[in-house]
């Protein structure tokens, strides 16, 4: 989640009962969104089926019109991210998740603008997405830019790297597949090498508890750039999606 959508982390706990938590505020929702949403949303949304309402994984290559290998960025707050990494890329097709409405609304607008064909966003939940509407061992790539910190200690088990969540990543990557996170807050960097290192079918390409700069399909966002400039650290984690042990 982008750091324009710090309030609305979506989390998986380990157990009987997954939980799923995120504060909504959306703030405001300018008529541009809301005319997006009116006009744009049947070019590149995606509604999220309940589980009475489908046979089972969504057909991308139906919804794209084409067969590419597939990008889901979880999170995109107001989609800036998004928006150049397709700009960037045609030849592969992106997937976005936002619950943030005037978020979703700013992206309908720059992808239309930009004709950007190759990208389809979900207005929901990103837990429920990936568990009903993704395949398994589906996906390229994941990417999850800055999610919600929750720094205050006993919020920390909030946050959306978490065992449980790791292994439904797991499952729909295919091996080969990469993830891709960036958070700058150091302790929430600690947890997701704790977590991931840990996780069965993953492998940091930097080697245990290594980063990388900031690589060229991740655009530096003027708050990232503030933050730099203040002394803050920024830490990109990439990890490949290896065959299970």
């Amino acid at each position: 989640m982008s750091e324009s959508g710090r309030d609305k982390p979506f989390t998986v706990e380990p157990g009987r009962r997954r939980v799923r938590s995120f504060v909504l505020r959306q703030g405001r929702f300018s008529e541009a969104q809301q005319r997006a949403f009116a006009q744009l949303w049947p070019r590149f949304g995606l509604d999220y089926r309940p589980a009475a309402e489908r046979a089972g994984p969504r057909d991308f290559d139906a919804a794209f019109g084409r067969c590419a290998p597939r990008v889901l960025e979880i999170g995109f707050g107001n989609g800036e991210a998004l928006r150049y990494a397709a700009a960037q890329d045609s030849d592969r097709d992106y997937i976005g998740i936002e619950v943030h409405a005037p978020g979703v609304g700013r992206l309908l607008n720059a992808l239309a603008a930009d004709g950007s064909d190759h990208v389809r966003i979900y207005h929901h939940d990103a837990v429920e997405v990936l568990e009903g509407e993704i395949a398994e061992g589906s996906l390229d790539e994941i990417r999850i830019y800055f999610p919600d910190p929750w720094h205050k200690k006993r919020h920390n088990k909030r946050r959306l790297i978490q065992p449980a969540f790791a292994e439904l990543l797991v499952r729909k990557l295919a091996v080969g597949g990469r993830l891709h996170l960036a958070t700058d807050w150091q302790d929430y960097a600690e947890q997701m090498w704790d977590v991931l290192d840990a996780t069965d079918g993953f492998r940091n390409s930097a080697g245990p508890r290594g980063h990388v700069p900031r690589p060229p399909w991740r655009p530096q966002t003027h708050f990232e750039s503030r933050g730099q400039r203040l002394g803050h650290g920024v830490w990109d984690l990439l990890y490949d999606r290896v065959a299970d042990r």
